[in-house]
């Protein structure tokens, strides 16, 4: 779960509301290396450059507004004296102002690249005016030391919609091989990619910015990440935000089997009334039922003739992948409508071929979801499979989406399917600590109510169960990823908590509009 690509987280004493001031940098090693890191990686010092459009290949246009720099890790954190390293990458917004903390970013994922990822934060003033907003490639993924997946889960797409057996077993077939081609493709590395080896590399991290403590911004999975850090070194922890959560306090598969509600939720509440008010300029219906069994109708004809455009086929599967990819932001509601429309166009009996000749050069001109990158696949697959067990088998995933689809949950019930790959995971995971925020400061979670991808019950459910953890609820709401995107008043909340440690009481805020095709 990815804030960019849209796919998915602290003791000082509390006077007043107010955290006590984060201490500023401080140039000898030993005093902040607490933690048992080696000297030979504790000692490195990071060397500062200009980016360049080859350090950040998904967002080239940022390296101009970030420095970049590498360090060395442990490859297992656990045998750190064997000497064989891996390379982090890892980039710099500098602070506008006088620098008095560090604020590390995660886009989630886990794998999503957050070596761009800062610059996405450009305007925040009063952030970027005391704190450097540090991104990081994790390990696995973007420019720090990669696994792969070999290619693999790039083909066609079965329809998780149809339930004869035979296509499940190939929808399966697929989904085993590519998790066995990332485990033999990643080789031995694959098993240290993992929550565990993420935080020691964060910590690491931390002693080479000279920071007695950090401050977080997770969001989506990097909720996942930014809790487990929180709980293992609690005394190293300033401010942390963690912005469309995941439920940290239980295993991945919790998380994960929430979303067919979810993107239904959002599906039916927020698009589907949306297109619907606009009729007059996509065609698709005058109320949301009608804009589904359009949808439906469509979805119905790609699965007896897909069409293609510029040469690549568009059947049901392309179709709930662009839903699903995209709905996770309202701007794309325009898009999405249009994409709807224009399918409805190609699918079409009588439409005359000028229409769909239109229709097809739209389709072909839009921007469309980023594929995932073999890495991000990579590291998705890993941090999930290693991070915690996955029980079940093909029968029970089966099963499991069957119900999902009888519930009402059309949208992602089937496509729930793709994601239990873990089932067929090698590696032994390790055991998952005890996520209580027992000892750990304030955090700030921030959750939309109608987010699709990490629905609002899995933060809720994280809030209540980690120990001293606030929770700004989004109302009229439901895209994945609110801070930094244009709500003024959780920026206020929030950049208060970050920069003047003004811990929030729970509370609720207004959402944004959704967006005026016109």
């Amino acid at each position: 779960m990815s804030r960019r690509l849209r796919f998915a987280v602290v003791v000082p004493a509390v006077v007043g509301g107010l955290l006590a001031g984060l201490t500023p940098a401080l140039a000898n090693p030993g005093a902040l290396n607490t933690t048992g890191i080696p000297a030979r990686y504790a000692e490195q010092e990071l060397d500062w450059r200009q980016c360049t459009a080859e350090d950040v290949p998904d967002q080239p246009d940022t390296a101009k507004v970030l420095e970049c720099a590498t360090f060395a890790t442990p490859r297992d954190w656990e045998r750190p004296d064997d000497r064989q390293d891996l390379t982090i990458a890892i980039s710099r917004l500098k602070s506008t102002g006088g620098t008095t903390a560090s604020v590390l970013t995660n886009p989630g994922g886990p794998g999503g690249p957050g070596r761009s990822f800062p610059a996405s934060l450009s305007q925040q003033a009063k952030l970027r005016e005391h704190q450097e907003i540090i991104g990081i490639d994790t390990r696995g993924t973007g420019r720090s030391t990669n696994i792969s997946c070999g290619g693999a889960g790039q083909g066609a797409v079965h329809d998780p919609r149809d339930r004869d057996p035979r296509n499940l077993d190939l929808l399966l077939d697929s989904l085993e091989l590519t998790t066995k081609t990332c485990e033999r493709t990643s080789g031995e590395l694959v098993e240290f990619v993992d929550t565990f080896h993420n935080t020691k590399d964060l910590d690491l991290l931390r002693v080479l910015l000279g920071r007695e403590k950090i401050n977080w911004i997770g969001y989506s999975a990097g909720t996942w990440l930014g809790a487990h850090y929180a709980q293992r070194f609690p005394e190293r922890v300033g401010r942390f935000v963690l912005d469309s959560s995941v439920d940290f306090t239980s295993g991945w598969a919790t998380s994960f089997d929430m979303q067919p509600m979810g993107y239904e939720r959002r599906w039916r509440q927020d698009f589907l009334p949306w297109a619907a008010a606009h009729d007059n300029r996509y065609g698709l219906g005058v109320t949301g039922e009608q804009v589904r069994q359009t949808f439906e109708a469509v979805r119905y004809a790609l699965t007896r003739n897909p069409v293609e455009v510029d040469g690549a086929k568009v059947g049901p599967g392309e179709l709930d992948s662009r839903f699903l990819g995209l709905l996770k932001s309202k701007h794309a509601f325009p898009g999405l409508a249009d994409f709807l429309a224009q399918l409805k166009t190609l699918t079409a009996n009588d439409a005359p071929e000028e229409a769909k000749a239109r229709a097809r050069a739209a389709i072909a001109a839009a921007p469309a979801e980023p594929d995932p990158l073999d890495a991000m696949l990579a590291v998705l697959t890993a941090v999930r499979c290693n991070d915690a067990p996955e029980h079940g088998d093909r029968k029970s995933v089966i099963r499991r989406s069957q119900k999902f689809l009888d519930q009402g949950n059309l949208l992602a019930g089937g496509y729930w399917m793709f994601i239990q790959n873990c089932i067929f995971w090698e590696n032994q995971p390790r055991p998952l600590p005890t996520m209580d925020g027992k000892g750990v400061p304030p955090v700030v979670l921030v959750q939309s109510v109608n987010d699709p991808a990490t629905p609002i019950e899995g933060a809720r459910k994280a809030h209540a169960g980690f120990a001293n953890s606030r929770l700004l609820t989004v109302t009229g709401e439901g895209d994945h990823g609110i801070y930094g995107y244009g709500n003024a008043a959780v920026d206020k909340v929030v950049d208060a908590y970050l920069v003047d440690g003004v811990v929030p009481e729970d509370q609720s805020l207004p959402g944004m509009p959704p967006p005026d095709p016109s």
